[in-house]
């Protein structure tokens, strides 16, 4: 059975796959794997992001709260 025939994968893909020794099933894998690395990735960075913003805001509000003596 070709994978690569039953996706309807273009001929430029599949002989790109090819020529670099790789099946359908482990192109499969490894786009599945990079998914999740690329997933992973952007939900580290978001948490790193909101946890400076949410530092940065609470030190404005800090210095807000001393000006105004609350």
């Amino acid at each position: 059975m070709d994978l690569w025939k039953e996706f309807e994968i273009s001929e430029r893909i599949t002989d790109i796959w090819r020529e670099l020794g790789i099946s359908a099933g482990t192109a499969i894998i490894v786009l599945i794997v990079l998914y999740f690395v690329i997933k992973w990735a952007v939900k580290n960075g978001i948490k790193e992001a909101h946890e400076e913003i949410t530092k940065k805001n609470t030190h404005i509000n800090q210095k807000t709260d001393k000006a105004t003596g609350v």
